[in-house]
């Protein structure tokens, strides 16, 4: 059940362009001590239906410039690639400090981002 809601949870946010994954991967490791290189994994295949049905919407509503998604997609397939590659190569505790790092300056760029809109 708790799969469920959790799914749910990351499933709504990654639909509003936010990033569900950085959720389901925190989720997965904090809460249901999944090893970081399962949860990884278990976010990508997570991520295309969501994607897919979020991509579809979008199309509807006009909000897909094609030409940058193309260049985009090329250069992220070959990205996602070359970091699925370093993944399986690197110690499991130095993913999960890297992601933490990742997680920490995001939320560090957010809290500027409204820091800066509140300020005015």
């Amino acid at each position: 059940m708790l799969n469920v809601l959790f799914g749910t949870i990351s499933g709504i946010v990654s639909g509003m362009g936010i990033g569900g994954g950085a959720i389901l991967i925190t989720i997965l490791v904090c809460f249901q001590n999944v090893d970081q290189k399962v949860a990884q994994a278990t976010n990508l295949l997570f991520f295309i239906p969501t994607s897919i049905i979020a991509t579809i919407i979008n199309i509807k509503n006009k909000r897909i410039h094609y030409k940058q998604a193309i260049l985009i997609s090329i250069a992220g397939c070959i990205g996602s690639a070359a970091g699925a590659f370093v993944a399986t190569k690197v110690d499991t505790n130095i993913l999960k400090k890297a992601f933490g790092v990742f997680l920490i300056l995001i939320a560090i760029y957010e809290l500027y981002l409204w820091i800066k809109k509140y300020k005015k």
